[in-house]
This record gives C-alpha cells, structure tokens and sequence, in this order.
C-alpha cells in the first residue's frame, strides 16, 4: 500500500519502506521497539510526521489497537507528540532533559546502591564541573543561586529546612553548566542524591545550617570567578556528608554485633 501525502515526513521522504510487519511477540512493543531503531539512526527526526494509525496497521500488519497503545509507550517517553485536529497526528519530538532525566532516574533507582556509594560518586562528579559553573554560570544564574540560598535560610529559621532544598541547589548548580548532558544527569541522579543527604541528616541533624552556610560561599566563591575556593568549598561540603554516612554506617554495624 502507498503512503499518501499526509504520511511523508518533511523532505517528502516516504516512509513506507521504514516499517516492516510484526509478527512476533507482544506486537506493540515490536512497533515501538522499530520505530526507536529508525529515531536511533536518524532515519526519523524531530519534526517527521509518523504515517496515520490506518497506514502503520498496513504497514506493521496488526491491529489498530496496537498501534494506538505503541503510539502511547513512544509519548510517555517523549520520542513522539500526539497532536490533534485537521494537522494532528504523531510527529517524532527530542525529548527533554527533564524527561530523558526521568528515565535515566529509573534505571538508577533499580540499581541498589549505598549512600556512601552515591557520595563517592559525587565527590567524582560535582567536584569535576565546578570548572565549568565558574566559567559558564550567567548572572541569572547566580541571581537564582542566591534566591534559592536565601529560601534555604528562612526556611532553617522555620524550622522547615529539607534535604530537598540542599538537592534542588545542587540540581541547579550542575545546570549553570549549560551542558545538556550533564543537566540529564543530574537529573537522573536526583533520587539517589536526596537518599545520601537523607542519610547524612539522620546521622547529624544539624546538617542542614552548615550545608546552607557552604551553599552560600559556594554561590559567593561562582560570582567571583574563583575555580580554586569553589572547588575547595565544594570537597569539604560533600565529603562532610560522606563522612556522616561513613560514620551511620559504622554505627549501624556496631550496633548490629552487639545484638
């Protein structure tokens, strides 16, 4: 069956030789699973109109209730965008960091990993961009850095200070990189973050009014353009909390060979 008009992408590229019949399987997860491919290799982009739900059942050889739920899986993961009316129909779109960000966050999650895992790993990573914040952050971004120090200190004289706050600044932080790579990653590292800090607080709970402190001189340290005091104000933050952890840990162990 021939694609019509209103299935070529862009560029009037036919996309009736992209698809192959599913047989096997789960058959949706087989669509989905070609149409990632095709994304992968650039022979969809961002902007291509998919063929009409009545082509790809041509197309695939399956059923219209396949295609609808493939189509389903593929928005929920941002690799395509439903749209409606007269011009509507499923256009591949580029996920967004927050989005890529959230998946990247699941695959974490089922990882079993230690507090004192997750700060090794930070000591690796937020102390590797510090270069790159002091050299990139935009005087909106400072301006932001410091709204967010100035939130952290009312809510510590409220009493409603949260390892939250303290991940949501190292979360923006990591953005004044302005690399979408690293943005998708600590977005997908922002579980395992806030489950460290957690950690941390229960083994020390006055945490919380010296790591607002540092967050602070870290901000001041950013707007002065200084690699060498951020970065030294960056380590002791970051190994305090794993010193915390390391010392819960203990704790626990000792406690555990009493019993």
């Amino acid at each position: 069956m021939s694609v019509g008009a209103e299935d070529r992408p862009p560029g009037n590229r036919s996309t009736a030789d992209l698809f192959g019949p599913v047989s096997v399987g789960r058959v949706s997860e087989v669509i989905v699973e070609q149409i990632r491919v095709l994304i992968r290799e650039g022979k969809l982009v961002p902007g291509d109109r998919l063929p009409s739900e009545r082509t790809l059942c041509d197309l695939f050889g399956v059923s219209r209730v396949a295609v609808r739920e493939a189509l389903r899986v593929l928005e929920a993961s941002g690799l395509v965008e439903i749209r409606v009316g007269a011009r509507g129909g499923a256009f591949v779109t580029r996920p967004s960091k927050e989005r890529v960000g959230e998946n990247l966050a699941d695959l974490v999650t089922l990882t079993r990993m230690t507090a004192g895992e997750v700060t090794e790993a930070r000591m690796v990573f937020e102390l590797g961009i510090v270069p790159l914040v002091v050299e990139r952050a935009t005087e909106e971004d400072i301006a932001e850095l410091h709204d967010l120090v100035k939130e952290g200190q009312r809510a510590l004289k409220d009493g409603t200070y949260t390892m939250a706050m303290s991940a949501a600044f190292h979360v923006r932080v990591a953005s004044c990189t302005h690399n979408p790579a690293i943005e998708m990653l600590v977005h997908s590292f922002h579980g395992p973050l806030l489950m460290s800090l957690q950690q941390a607080q229960d083994a020390a709970p006055q945490m919380g009014r010296q790591g607002a402190k540092e967050h602070l001189q870290l901000v001041q340290a950013i707007e002065k353009r200084d690699v060498e005091q951020a970065s030294a104000i960056m380590t002791a933050h970051v190994q305090r909390t794993a010193d915390r952890v390391a010392g819960r840990r203990s704790s626990r162990s000792a406690r555990s060979g009493r019993a």
